[in-house]
């Protein structure tokens, strides 16, 4: 998605390259056609290009808007208890193949209770009276 817009209102006289202090903006010619060009890593946003415009083409907006993209999908791994999710499979793939073993999927309250259930259960500590009876 590109976040720099102009609108039907363009027409390529170029005040917005030729004004662009950080040299975000560039064109090109080819063939019979202009096609402008934005670098939105070297953007600074200042809206210079959107104050320049003498046709009022540039939608300076979407630039502020700070919109999410997304970059990766993966599937995840999630507790075999509630369905919470804990981590990618990809994730899962790296630390079983470093440790060298496999472990359940669980979520921190499922291996707690978990780890619970495997000590053997307290019995009560019996103490003397203080006749010295047993």
């Amino acid at each position: 998605m590109s976040y720099f817009r102009v609108n039907e209102n363009c027409n390529g006289c170029l005040s917005c390259v030729e004004n662009c202090p950080a040299s975000a903006l560039s064109y090109g010619d080819r063939d019979n056609r202009r096609t402008l060009q934005h670098n939105m890593t070297k953007c600074a946003r200042c809206g210079q290009c959107w104050r320049i415009c003498p046709q009022e083409a540039i939608e300076f907006q979407h630039l502020l808007v700070g919109q999410w993209d997304d970059v990766v999908t993966l599937d995840l791994v999630r507790c075999r208890v509630c369905g919470e999710p804990l981590y990618s499979m990809l994730y899962q793939q790296k630390v079983v193949s470093k440790a060298n073993t496999n472990t359940e999927p669980l979520c921190p309250q499922h291996r707690q209770r978990q780890a619970a259930s495997m000590w053997p259960l307290s019995r009560p500590v019996r103490t003397r009276s203080k006749s010295g009876d047993k």
